[in-house]
């Protein structure tokens, strides 16, 4: 490991969960993810695996509650901890976009590290849940992600029918959008006209 090495070490304690996490953006995509939601697991398991981050997450929230606080939480800290990361953000590529398919479902990811959260994200889910993971949460984990991350992000569904299959669509799309925006360009500049982000 590195002094230049891109990791961060958080951790999110609150009356409603207990989330830590650990993470390196310059992994090969292995994960260690527990969130007592198996669904959740799953989807981050593949933004690790596609976004090649090395991801341990570990959450103990109040799922006798519900799975919102759980979901939230996870997101929050595993953005904050990205933008932890990232630093200043000197010398990343900033943008990133992709499209990935699961069988019939074809989702788009667009991430832009730019320091501005924002979230438009278009699932068209038509489940209650998947699991034990209510759909409105999968939308808001994405938003919530976005959030503490501090970046803009655009995801669609732009064809499926089979709501597991869209959601994973969605999330590996994503994990490759972000592989390409926190890609480093050999540079040290800082990828803004404004020269901070």
């Amino acid at each position: 490991m590195t002094d230049t090495a891109r990791r961060a070490a958080l951790e999110r304690k609150t009356r409603e969960t207990h989330v830590k996490v650990d993470l390196n953006l310059d992994g090969t995509g292995q994960s260690q993810i527990d969130t007592g939601i198996g669904f959740l697991d799953h989807m981050l398991t593949a933004l690790a695996r596609h976004g090649r981050l090395d991801l341990t997450l570990h959450c103990k929230g109040d799922l006798e509650i519900d799975d919102h606080h759980t979901a939230e939480d996870c997101a929050l800290t595993l953005g904050a901890a990205i933008d932890q990361a990232l630093g200043d953000k000197r010398g990343i590529a900033r943008f990133g976009y992709a499209y990935a398919p699961l069988d019939e479902a074809l989702a788009r990811a667009v991430i832009d590290f730019s320091g501005r959260p924002h979230a438009q994200v278009e699932l068209s889910l038509r489940r209650e849940a998947i699991g034990a993971l209510a759909c409105e949460n999968i939308t808001h984990v994405m938003q919530s992600l976005a959030v503490a991350a501090r970046a803009t992000l655009h995801v669609d569904v732009i064809r499926g029918q089979n709501d597991h299959h869209k959601a994973e669509a969605a999330f590996k799309a994503l994990a490759l959008a972000i592989r390409q925006a926190v890609a480093q360009d050999g540079t040290q500049t800082i990828p803004s006209t404004k020269g901070v982000l």
